[in-house]
This record gives C-alpha cells, sequence and structure tokens, in this order.
C-alpha cells in the first residue's frame, strides 16, 4: 500500500486503473436473436430467462423474413460479463435459433425506440409543453383542449430525458415499444 492507502493496480501498465478486480460489474446487452417464426418461439426463449432468474428491460419481436418465415427478437438485458455470456450461449444451443448477436459486444450499433406520451394541461403549462416537444422533435398525434398526445423516436435516454420533463407539466400516461437495433456497417 501506498502513503494514500490506494493499492497497486492488477495492471502494472497504469496508474489510473484502480478498479477493484473482484468488483461485481453490472453490464447492460442488446441482443439481437433470428429465430423461426413460429408458436411457441417466444415463450421458449422468454422461458429461458424466467427460468434462470434473468431480467429483460426490453423485448420487440417482429418477422423479418417472410419467405424464410424468421423473425427477429431483440432483448435487451443486464448481467454480470459471465451472465451475459452463459445467456448467449443458452441462446444459441435452442433449436429454433439461428443465430445469436450481442449488438453491445460486436461494435457500433443503431439502437431507436417509439414511445406515445399523453400530457394534460392548460394555459401556460401547454405553451411550454409544446416548446419541450419541439425541441425533442416529438411530434403531436392527437390534440384536444385539455391534452396532447406525443410521439416521439429515439434512444431510450432520450425518451427517458422526455419524460423526466414531461412529468411536472401533467404527463398522465406514456407506452413505449422496447428498443429495435441493428449493428452498423457492413
Amino acid at each position: 500500500m501506498s502513503a494514500l492507502n490506494i493499492k497497486k493496480s492488477s495492471n502494472s501498465h497504469s496508474a489510473y486503473n484502480l478498479r477493484d478486480p473482484n468488483a461485481i460489474i453490472i453490464e447492460q446487452h442488446t441482443l439481437a436473436v433470428l429465430v423461426d417464426n413460429e408458436s411457441g418461439v417466444l415463450a421458449r426463449v422468454i422461458g429461458l430467462f424466467s427460468g434462470r432468474g434473468y431480467n429483460i428491460d426490453s423485448l420487440t419481436v417482429a418477422e423479418v423474413d417472410h419467405e424464410g418465415h424468421r423473425s427477429q427478437i431483440t432483448i435487451v438485458t443486464r448481467g454480470t460479463p459471465q451472465v451475459i455470456e452463459q445467456i448467449k450461449a443458452q441462446l444459441a444451443r435452442m433449436v429454433p435459433v439461428h443465430d445469436v448477436h450481442d449488438l453491445t459486444a460486436e461494435g457500433p450499433s443503431v439502437q431507436r425506440e417509439l414511445a406515445l406520451f399523453k400530457v394534460a394541461g392548460k394555459g401556460n403549462s401547454r405553451i411550454e409543453t409544446l416548446r419541450l416537444a419541439e425541441i425533442f422533435r416529438a411530434h403531436v398525434v392527437d390534440s384536444t383542449l385539455e391534452s396532447f398526445v406525443f410521439e416521439i423516436t429515439g434512444t431510450p435516454q432520450k425518451i427517458d430525458a422526455f419524460a423526466d420533463l414531461m412529468r411536472p407539466l401533467g404527463l398522465r400516461e406514456m407506452t413505449r415499444t422496447g428498443v429495435a437495433a441493428l449493428s452498423r456497417g457492413a
């Protein structure tokens, strides 16, 4: 130990790597899973997560190959690096699964989410709501004398930020689609 009571790093090449090597690191990963589009496949994939106590932060499913009858399941989950590797390995062993990609580990990816917000308000609060919606590029898809319904598309962080700003202005309801993601490049 040094005079400052700082333990030496496990990496002798850097004076800045002071992280405890025994600390548990929880990471968020986005997985793209290509599966057969048939009855019960989604239930089997979700069963893998629930049976082992893994949580799913976001889940989207859509058919991506009509002729080949295949769907893509996009799953956002959290865990230690070992847990994430275990999830990928167990998904890859399932019979209806054709491909598993960890978009977080494989490099840059594009992630978007769609959300609808119902915000009530009158007077100055309506004006402020419209001003903030314009800044976030949210579109008014429905309007009454007492409320607006906004549609917004963006990263999950952008959706969260918009929700945080709308709460004090009269946010009444919100719904989100979940993350849709693709890797960047060829």
